[in-house]
């Protein structure tokens, strides 16, 4: 498989108050299409950071991000917006949809982004939202539809321009255990079935179930990365015990 995302040696310095913190140390990891990870540590161990790095919101101090054989982290600012606007999809912790649109709308909001909204592509909104389990959900406003609905209207609008990759920031935070559950493997899906590249932050060991590589930080470095199909079901396991 492709190599999609990569990072080569990414650190991430912060200064205060004389104090000096690499919030992200050496990180070295490849996601290819068709693969889905997770990021887990400890609060402090640099996922958040990692992430806002691969979305291009910071820039390393050192280390290149390369998405796709661009050297994405070393764009232009200007550059770099146009390049996430096309080539990545993120998912927050919250769903952030906008309000006064329906469910519809706010996955064609980031078609508008791009250009415009065609008759192809509304076909292929409605599609989207479809396999997502929405299709009679489609004219809901976000008030109108439960914490995992909405979720999966995140999803479809993360994945609607057709990205390389995609990044979720702990997607089921807010979501009760069965609906998380059915968020995260739904997500994993298509990304398999769309031979995307995903990478997901989670706090609970559960969701890696549906992931194919698990990536655990701590002190801002990487500490292990686990791929064994095996291994990952015995992590997952372990119960509703998150990492802390």
């Amino acid at each position: 498989m492709t190599i999609a995302l990569e990072t080569q040696g990414v650190t991430k310095i912060y200064e205060s108050g004389g104090v000096t913190t690499r919030a992200v140390d050496g990180v070295s990891i490849r996601i290819k299409r068709g693969e889905f990870a997770a990021l887990v540590g400890p609060s402090g161990s640099g996922k958040t950071t990692i992430l806002a790095l691969l979305a291009g919101l910071l820039t390393p101090d050192e280390g290149q991000v390369v998405i796709e054989g661009q050297e994405f982290s070393r764009l232009s600012e200007r550059d770099r917006t146009d390049f996430r606007r096309r080539q990545i999809g993120f998912v927050f912790q919250a769903s952030n949809l906008v309000p006064y649109l329906t469910a519809l709308e706010n996955v064609e909001l980031m078609m508008r982004f791009n250009g415009g909204v065609t008759s192809q592509n509304k076909s292929q909104a409605r599609e989207l939202l479809g396999q997502l389990g929405l299709g009679d959900r489609l004219d809901n406003l976000p008030a109108q539809l439960s914490g995992g609905q909405q979720q999966r209207v995140a999803i479809a609008r993360a994945l609607i321009h057709d990205p390389a990759v995609v990044l979720a920031d702990e997607p089921t935070a807010s979501l009760d255990t069965e609906r998380a559950y059915q968020v995260v493997e739904t997500f994993a899906d298509l990304i398999h079935a769309q031979h995307r590249a995903g990478i997901m932050v989670s706090h609970d060991l559960r969701m890696c179930r549906y992931v194919d590589k698990v990536i655990r930080l701590r002190d801002g470095r990487v500490a292990e990365i686990i791929d064994n199909r095996a291994d990952i079901d015995r992590l997952a396991g372990a119960g509703p015990v998150t990492v802390k």
